[in-house]
């Protein structure tokens, strides 16, 4: 059976309407339009057209179209359809946009956070495909998360589930969801980065120098300039990941231990940089999560790549049941 599914992808530089077919548990991106993100007003408005645009270029209507799925940051209410004021969105506070789109084009609507929109999406048609029990980390700028059990999203009693970032790890460390040693400042861009900047500081007051970033460029480094010195075998920048490699063991094996799943798929930063991270992350888990648990779990990178937001927000289209 091949289904149409339409997706809103809302980030908060950009912003995509895409169309794609499902056949066979198999997806194709058909059609993608994509634009600025900018005020609710301006930004609804080109959802809508674009979306206009793409039924009438497709012959896509109310009686071929399966669903529309649309992906945004949090917080939101997914049960409501409501758009919360997420911090990447400002001025986007109390938006009704599932409402709306229903309204507007009589096709089944729901939305969802971005991190549990990534874990539908690897879930479905990604590194997760065949599994009852998944988490999806996102590990890019921050620490998302996405719950799949017993085959279904899990997203809790008011869409908190998987904020796994918040975990404390450690008394001292990186800041990460506002909070000093925790999951996300130890596992993420942001996270990585402040480790970079204390130990070149640290190199820096000893009167050492570091040849991949000079004293006055401290300010500006990034997860990705330290990831790119490690692959080249810089003992610093080693250091930097393998402390980020030992807390994600951490942060992973209390989920292995609370939630017993089949797969963990990593985003962004660590599916770019798996030799970095996976042998130091293995030998914690081994030493700190429960054998039994651990011997089940494969650790796997995510599989879209790129592209997971397009992904992301057609799953959530893919799997909003039809009224009987």
């Amino acid at each position: 059976m091949e289904k149409n599914l339409l997706g809103i992808d809302i980030g908060g530089t950009k912003t995509a309407v895409i169309y794609a077919k499902e056949t066979s548990g198999n997806i194709h991106i058909v059609a993608k339009k994509a634009f600025q993100t900018t005020t609710p007003d301006e930004t609804i408005d080109h959802i809508l057209l674009h979306l206009q645009k793409l039924m009438r270029e497709h012959q896509l209507g109310q009686q071929n179209t399966h669903a529309i799925g649309i992906s945004c940051g949090s917080p939101l209410n997914s049960e409501e359809g409501i758009i919360m004021s997420p911090p990447n969105l400002p001025g986007w506070e109390n938006i009704h946009l599932v409402k709306m789109i229903r309204e507007r084009f009589h096709i089944p609507c729901a939305i969802q956070n971005d991190a549990n929109a990534s874990a539908l999406a690897e879930w479905q048609f990604g590194a997760g495909r065949g599994t009852k029990n998944m988490i999806f980390l996102t590990f890019g700028t921050g620490l998302g998360a996405g719950i799949i059990l017993n085959g279904q999203l899990y997203s809790g009693t008011n869409d908190n589930a998987g904020e796994v970032g918040h975990i404390r790890l450690s008394d001292f460390g990186p800041v990460g969801y506002g909070k000093a040693g925790s999951f996300e400042g130890f596992a993420s861009g942001g996270g990585i980065a402040q480790l970079a900047k204390m130990a070149l500081m640290e190199k820096y007051q000893m009167g050492k120098s570091v040849p991949w970033c000079s004293r006055d460029m401290i300010d500006q480094v990034s997860a990705k300039m330290v990831a790119e010195n490690a692959q080249q075998g810089d003992p610093l920048a080693l250091e930097i990941i393998t402390t980020s490699a030992d807390y994600l063991g951490r942060g992973l094996s209390i989920l292995i231990d609370i939630l017993n799943p089949e797969c963990i798929v990593l985003g962004s930063i660590y599916a770019r940089n798996v030799p970095l991270f996976y042998p130091i992350m293995e030998k914690v888990i081994a030493k700190e999560a429960l054998v039994p648990a651990h011997k089940v779990c494969r650790i796997k990178p995510a599989e879209l790549g790129e592209s997971i937001g397009d992904y992301a927000a057609v799953s959530i289209a893919s799997n909003i049941q039809p009224k009987q």
